[in-house]
């Protein structure tokens, strides 16, 4: 284990799960990098939609600052950027291009970005539309932490000039969520934020199973559903779990369905958070299929990899209890032994090692954004 690191993390949020799978990720990753002796200060852009969703204070470790504006943050946290040994600005963050640019010309130590969202960044990138990462900014960051592997790695460092881009996918705290002795409630669950992509492979995967079995019991849950959907009678629609509701409902289904944005599935190796936390409650797991996908659960024995909705009916309806247990119970067995939090924790002091030791005296500054900060 290194040293006892200082570390600011700039964030999307950590206050508010609403929308979004960015404060999930980052409490599990601050509460294991604490149980490991860093100090950690995340810092948040205060916006009304996350300041108006928050989650129970409870739920949220380490140090939280918020800050209005670029001038603020200067103002208030430059020196605490500028002593960390490690600083990480995650993807989305508001203004993220400009925080970036700044942060490279105040930190001291190792510089990281943190990718929650690598195949909509890099689509974006090629699009020159990307509203939190430019092109010139990604060699200045030392290190690019991805929650994608395979090929996106190669296509950061080759293509756009990462010093060294490695993965470091979602994980999951194992005391938040494990298996629990309840009466399931749904043949088949799901849940995620609506989105254009997702939703025709959810109406295939989910929606036209229930409306094939209606004795059956479904559930659908997250926001931003557009009102016009045509729910089947037995789809249970639910707008939002926060994060302390999240292994309960898991726990409440007999098997647990996985859809994955189009940008994700087109660049593999990139799982979301949902499909961990679902494996540590043992829920078995029915997902689409994209590569990469095999080296994170073996299929048929840890995760079912489904085409269609018939296959998916089949298995929620005529698969073996021992059989479901086995496969659900695989599940929580490989996240215990890869995919947790405190993993994560381990191997990004590992990558900050690496980092430090090869880091140049003299990193590429950006050119200066047009907007007003000072120090």
């Amino acid at each position: 284990m290194t040293q006892p690191l200082d570390i600011v993390i700039l964030g999307l949020t950590l206050r508010s799960s609403w929308g979004n799978g960015h404060a999930t990720t980052y409490r599990a990753l601050v509460t294991a990098l604490q149980h490991r002796g860093h100090r950690v200060l995340f810092l948040e852009c205060d916006k009304p939609w996350y300041a108006g969703r928050q989650d129970l204070p409870s739920d949220l470790p380490g140090r939280l600052a918020l800050y209005a504006d670029l001038d603020q943050l200067a103002d208030e946290h430059a020196g605490s950027i500028a002593r960390a040994d490690l600083v990480i600005v995650g993807s989305y963050v508001p203004e993220g291009i400009e925080v970036g640019e700044w942060v490279q010309s105040v930190a001291q130590g190792v510089i990281a970005f943190y990718d929650i969202d690598t195949p909509v960044t890099l689509a974006q990138l090629a699009r020159a539309e990307c509203p939190y990462l430019h092109p010139r900014l990604i060699p200045g960051y030392d290190l690019y932490l991805s929650f994608s592997g395979g090929p996106s790695l190669r296509t950061l460092e080759q293509r756009y000039g990462s010093p060294l881009a490695l993965p470091l996918y979602c994980s999951v705290d194992p005391e938040r969520y494990r298996p629990e002795s309840l009466e399931p409630r749904y043949d088949l669950g799901y849940m995620g934020t609506y989105s254009d992509d997702r939703q025709p492979v959810l109406e295939r995967l989910l929606l036209e199973p229930a409306a094939a079995w209606p004795q059956g019991r479904f559930a659908v849950a997250g926001p931003q559903y557009p009102e016009d959907i045509a729910w089947p009678e037995n789809v249970e629609r639910i707008e939002h779990l926060g994060p302390a509701l999240h292994g309960r409902f898991y726990n409440e289904q007999r098997f647990t369905l996985n859809v994955t944005r189009a940008d994700m599935v087109a660049a593999g190796w990139s799982p979301s958070v949902r499909l961990f936390e679902a494996a540590a409650c043992a829920t078995p797991i029915v997902s689409d299929p994209w590569d990469g996908l095999e080296t994170l659960f073996e299929p048929g024995e840890e995760i079912l990899i489904t085409h269609s909705g018939a296959d998916v009916l089949q298995w929620i309806r005529d698969i073996p209890e021992e059989r479901r247990c086995r496969i659900g119970e695989g599940g929580r067995r490989r996240i215990l032994a890869e995919h947790t939090a405190a993993h994560r924790a381990e191997t990004l002091e590992r990558y900050f090692e690496r980092t430090a030791g090869r880091r140049p005296a003299h990193r590429p500054r950006p050119r200066p954004a047009a907007v007003s900060i000072h120090p």
